[in-house]
């Protein structure tokens, strides 16, 4: 802990009207690859977490700027349908504040009892996060532009950032980007059906869902780092709660989803969408090790794994066919 981070702590603590004298031991997290994360105890044994970003200098991707905006965004939705997430305590331009949720990520301890009922709980709150809907189209952050009246105008702005950024960048990619662009402008028609801007959290892997045993049982404790959500089509959270795999297999999670009044439905304009949204997660995670400066061991890693995944994407944009459902 430096003494710079410990003023900027107590400092925050301050503008939020807690009383900075109260402040125990402030130390970094592990997990965060875009933000500064550091968790603050109070004399107390309360817990909250602080969230930085990187300068304003940084390289990163179009989409990436005013990212804490998107997080407390999220926390402050999830709340009204009672998912359990962060409390925002105080956003600023250069922080966010939150309360800290119980539990640890998701890790490898669970047994297969555990994993299936714990899949099934995460299916009921992802349903309820998609209730919540919002004031138009797009990531609030402002990153892009304003929010679109449009899902498609909306998902095809996010989408050319990111082959711009790939551009800029120089970013290896299994195919030219131009390829990958008129590849995915064949499904563009089928965006025209979501006609509701839900929210949508976009990055619900197992490290962002967190673990806990309040009386031995395993429960979902909190849904964390919201900071890619965005107002659009519920069926893209699918890609990261699936994350390089097959949302049609967790049966467990659908189940759950399907029980609290979630919709999912995959016929083959869901399927084309959904490989759309594949494409543009496995692009940002290709991309994004460039203006990161990840190491070249993580680097070849990402291009192992992630790309024959966002190739099957592309592919199967067209393998879907052109039909439309009803919606």
């Amino acid at each position: 802990m430096t003494e710079d981070s410990w003023e900027r702590a107590r400092r925050i603590l301050a503008a939020a009207g807690l009383p900075p004298d109260r402040l125990a031991r402030c130390r970094p997290l592990d997990g965060g690859t875009y933000n500064t994360v550091e968790e603050l105890l109070l004399t107390d044994g309360t817990r909250h977490v602080l969230k930085v970003p990187p300068p304003e200098s940084a390289p990163g991707m179009r989409h990436e700027r005013e990212l804490l905006v998107s997080e407390a965004e999220f926390y402050r939705a999830a709340a009204t349908v009672d998912v359990p997430a962060p409390r925002v305590l105080a956003t600023g331009g250069r922080h966010l504040l939150m309360t800290a949720c119980p539990g640890q990520s998701w890790n490898g301890t669970l047994t297969p009892v555990e994993q299936t009922a714990l899949r099934a709980e995460l299916g009921g709150l992802v349903a309820r996060l998609h209730q919540v809907t919002g004031p138009g189209f797009g990531y609030p952050s402002g990153a892009l532009g304003p929010l679109a009246p449009d899902w498609r105008t909306a998902f095809t702005t996010m989408y050319d950032a990111v082959l711009d950024d790939a551009r800029r960048y120089r970013a290896w990619l299994p195919r030219p980007v131009d390829e990958v662009a008129r590849t995915a402008r064949a499904a563009y028609d089928t965006l025209e059906e979501v006609t509701t801007p839900r929210l949508v959290h976009f990055d619900l892997w197992p490290g962002n869902i967190l673990v806990d045993r309040p009386e031995g049982t395993p429960r979902i404790g909190g849904l964390i780092d919201g900071e890619r959500m965005f107002w659009g089509d519920p069926l893209a959270d699918f890609v990261s709660l699936a994350l390089l795999g097959d949302i049609e297999d967790d049966r467990a999670f659908l189940t759950g989803y399907r029980k609290a009044g979630g919709r999912a439905d995959f016929d083959s304009a869901a399927r084309r969408r959904l490989a759309l949204y594949r494409s543009y997660l496995y692009l940002i995670m290709l991309i994004e090790t460039v203006p990161r400066a990840v190491a070249d061991d993580d680097a070849a890693w990402t291009r192992k794994v992630v790309a024959p995944q966002l190739e099957a994407a592309l592919d199967d944009i067209g393998r879907h066919g052109s039909g439309r459902s009803k919606g």
